[in-house]
C-alpha cells in the first residue's frame, strides 16, 4: 500500500519561520555561504524527512499557495484575506529557496494559478486513490477533509497529533461535511471570513448537530428550537454573511491541474543518498 504524504507548505514554513526568528532581527537570521537565509528551511526540510520516515512514505506533494490576489476566493471577495500583512522579505527569500532545493531533491510540489494549497490538498485526498493520505497542516479547515483513507497532523499545545477521522467523529458528533458548516457559523477572522457574528463555538456545533446543515438551519429557522431562540435575530441577520462564509471555506475537490497529476509524478525517489549531499550545499544541514 502506498502512503502518499501532503504538506501544506506555507503552513509548515511560515510556522518554522516565525518560530525561529521570534525577537530577532533580519540580520540575526543564519544564512547560507550564498547569504541566502535558512532558519526556517532547517525545520521545513528536517520535518518533511521525519514526516518521510515516521509515516512510511511512498509518495510526498508539498502544496504551495497561489498569489492572494490571484485566487477565485480574492476575486470573488475582495476581503477575504485583505487584513494580512505582507510577508517578511527573509520568508519569502526561503519560499523560493524550498521550491529550488526541493527540485533538486526530486520532492513533487505544486501551485495552481487561482488557487490554495487547500484546494490542491482537498483535490489530491479526493481523487489519489492508491492507499492512505497524511495530510500536515495546523489548518482545522482540513478536517472536512478526514476520510476512512485520509489523516490529518497537526501542533497543538506543542504535541503533535495523528487526528483520523475516528477521532473527529469522537471530538464533533459529526461528519467531516458537516465542519464546513460549522464553520460557516463560525467565520474565521485570521482570513477575514465573517461567518454569524453573534454565534459563537458554544452554539455553532449543536446547532449543526441539530439541523445537519445551514442550508436547513435556515429552512427551519422559524421553528427554531426554544434552545436556541437567543441567537434566531442573530442568525436571521447574519443569513447573507453565513452563505459567503460557507463558499469561502468550502475547499475545492476537482482542480484540473492535481487531477491531471499522476501517482508517479508524486513518488519519491528510490535513491535518497544524494538528499544530504543537496541540503548539505544549500547549508542546510552540515
Amino acid at each position: 500500500m502506498s502512503h502518499f504524504v501532503l504538506i501544506d507548505g506555507f503552513n509548515l514554513l511560515s510556522r518554522a519561520y516565525f518560530a525561529t526568528a521570534y525577537g530577532k532581527e533580519a540580520e540575526q537570521l543564519p544564512k547560507n555561504e550564498e547569504g541566502r537565509y535558512i532558519n526556517a528551511l532547517r525545520v521545513f526540510f528536517a520535518k518533511l524527512t521525519q514526516l518521510e520516515n515516521r509515516l512510511g512514505a511512498t509518495h510526498m506533494s508539498v502544496a504551495w499557495d497561489g498569489k492572494r490576489a490571484d485566487t477565485k476566493r480574492n476575486q470573488d471577495h475582495s476581503f477575504y484575506k485583505a487584513q494580512r500583512e505582507d510577508l517578511p522579505a527573509p520568508l519569502i527569500d526561503q519560499y523560493e529557496l524550498a521550491v529550488e532545493i526541493l527540485h533538486k531533491l526530486k520532492i513533487h510540489q505544486l501551485q495552481v494559478t487561482g488557487y490554495e494549497a487547500d484546494d490542491i490538498i482537498g483535490t489530491f485526498t479526493k481523487h489519489y486513490d492508491k492507499g492512505r493520505t497524511y495530510i500536515y497542516s495546523n489548518d482545522r479547515d482540513l478536517f472536512q477533509l478526514l476520510s476512512p483513507n485520509t489523516d490529518q497532523l497537526f501542533m497543538k499545545k506543542k504535541q503533535e497529533l495523528h487526528y483520523t477521522l475516528a477521532d473527529f467523529e469522537k471530538d464533533y458528533e459529526i461528519t467531516p461535511d458537516q465542519w464546513i458548516d460549522v464553520k460557516a457559523l463560525l467565520g474565521d477572522p485570521s482570513d477575514n471570513i465573517p461567518g454569524c457574528p453573534g454565534v459563537g463555538e458554544k452554539s455553532a456545533l449543536p446547532l449543526i448537530k441539530q439541523y445537519g446543515s445551514v442550508e436547513e438551519l435556515y429552512a427551519k429557522l422559524a421553528y427554531l428550537d426554544p434552545l436556541f431562540k437567543r441567537y434566531k435575530k442573530k442568525l436571521e441577520e447574519g443569513e447573507a454573511s453565513v452563505k459567503v462564509s460557507k463558499e469561502l471555506v468550502t475547499i475545492e475537490k476537482d482542480i484540473k491541474e492535481v487531477m491531471e497529476v499522476s501517482a508517479d509524478d508524486t513518488m519519491l525517489p528510490e535513491e535518497k543518498e544524494f538528499h544530504p549531499e543537496v541540503l548539505k550545499t544549500y547549508g542546510i544541514i552540515k
